[in-house]
């Protein structure tokens, strides 16, 4: 493909709650063996992007690691790459990244130092499969100078997380309303932009010369009257997790048959790092039901429309509904869990009782798993 890829996941979340003290959004873990960073970077190389940069920044740490082989993700070859970018103290610049316009701006060299026509941009926190050859030829059929993914949003009052837009007839943006309270259109960016590279290179370098920070506001909305920006409308399934209730429904979504069919086995496939574990083990007494079990789980009790990522330990007559259990967590014996996203690498008690009664509750606890 003649572009190269950015993904955009150095942001933080204060909607995130809890879930977000520790690691980037970027970084969640999605439908029990998964990151939310797999799916834009599985979208890249599965439309033959051979180079991609990720910028990170906040909480950084999880998501380095997850990102240190690029051969996860098919990106290790001779040619292009995978490059992680982190804030860098420069004679010039002392800075954090204050945007995504300035982070962009801040590793401007990449772009520079590249050969393709184009870049496609892409936000670390979205769920989806799509195909950016397929836009990027809608891209140059209209001769537009930015491209802008779009899908319909059901519910009006998730419109507010988003950039609303208004096309005419023939898909060009007219109307760009970043996070507003309330708007009369129901089309949303999707946060993925396709853009000429000397094109992005020229709008990042005048931003940064007027002190403009955010890609969204200071380039889209600024020059929507000015250059040609048309919107690529998708149907197919896509989610943002950029907070607790959109996080907890995305994983509940795997567990419909349609949404498991669609992401792990029709073609091409979202690829993440591996690790060695062994299979779930389900022992006697053991109830499973409509649930995703990982890698390296035993389960002794029961466990209902429930996600549980990997190496999780539930132990006898235990019943977990309706919740979401991160990595490595212990279940003690007895306990009921219920609506509720289990914080990783926590240890519960044995006989405890958690529900989430007015919404998803999130459980962060910190005992000690081993004492003497």
């Amino acid at each position: 493909m003649r572009a190269i890829g950015i993904i955009l996941a150095g942001g933080n979340s204060s909607r995130m709650r809890e879930l977000s003290n520790k690691r980037a959004v970027a970084a969640m873990p999605i439908a029990g063996s998964y990151r939310a960073v797999d799916f834009a970077l599985s979208n890249m190389a599965n439309s033959h992007i051979q180079k991609v940069a990720v910028l990170t920044q906040y909480n950084s740490r999880s998501l380095n690691e997850h990102l240190s082989s690029s051969k996860w993700w098919d990106f290790g070859r001779k040619q292009g790459g995978l490059f992680v970018f982190t804030p860098t103290i420069t004679r010039e610049n002392s800075l954090w990244y204050q945007g995504t316009a300035d982070a962009i701006y801040q590793n401007l060299t990449f772009l520079k130092n590249s050969h393709e026509p184009y870049v496609v941009i892409a936000s670390g926190d979205g769920v989806y499969k799509l195909d950016y050859n397929k836009v990027l030829e809608y891209h140059i059929a209209k001769r537009a100078d930015v491209t802008v993914v779009c899908t319909a949003c059901p519910d009006p009052s998730e419109v507010e997380r988003f950039g609303a837009v208004c096309m005419n007839d023939d898909g060009r943006i007219e109307e760009f309303e970043e996070k507003p309270i309330v708007s009369s259109y129901n089309t949303v960016s999707t946060g993925i932009y396709v853009i000429r590279r000397r094109q992005l290179i020229e709008l990042i370098e005048k931003a940064a010369q007027e002190g403009r920070k955010d890609f969204v506001n200071d380039i889209l909305i600024r020059y929507k009257n000015l250059k040609r920006i048309y919107g690529y409308k998708t149907d197919a399934y896509w989610s943002n997790i950029s907070t607790v209730e959109s996080y907890y429904q995305t994983n509940m979504d795997f567990l419909k048959p349609e949404i498991r069919n669609y992401f792990f086995r029709q073609d091409p496939p979202i690829k993440t790092k591996i690790d060695d574990l062994p299979p779930a083990k389900y022992n006697p007494g053991a109830h499973v039901s409509n649930s995703l079990v990982s890698s390296g789980c035993i389960v002794n009790g029961t466990v209902e429309n429930s996600v549980l990522f990997r190496d999780v330990f539930v132990g006898n007559n235990c019943v977990i509904r309706n919740s979401v259990i991160l990595n490595d967590v212990y279940i003690g014996d007895n306990t009921h869990i219920e609506n509720c996203i289990v914080e990783s690498r926590d240890t519960i008690r044995a006989n405890s009782y958690y529900c989430g009664e007015s919404g998803i509750r999130i459980v962060v606890e910190k005992n000690e798993r081993y004492v003497l």
